[in-house]
């Protein structure tokens, strides 16, 4: 979780602040959620983490594609 914020928060390299500002709402919602799973189920944030990690990298890849986001 803590890698998947480091690449959310540098996204403004990229994306415009509005697009940077929705990928950290859903990543502070899906480490609220991690949170309540630390102690029930551990495995499911792994899997929550490569699951945000593949949304950062199909919405960087989509906007840059389809809304010209560039550097």
């Amino acid at each position: 979780m803590a890698a998947t914020f480091f690449l959310y928060a540098v996204s403004g390299i990229v994306a415009p602040w509005w697009a940077v500002v929705l990928l950290l709402v859903v990543w502070v919602v899906a480490f609220v959620r991690a949170c309540t799973w630390w102690s029930t189920h551990p495995r499911r944030i792994t899997v929550l983490a490569l699951a945000l990690t593949a949304l950062w990298f199909a919405v960087l890849t989509g906007g840059g594609v389809w809304l010209d986001w560039s550097a």
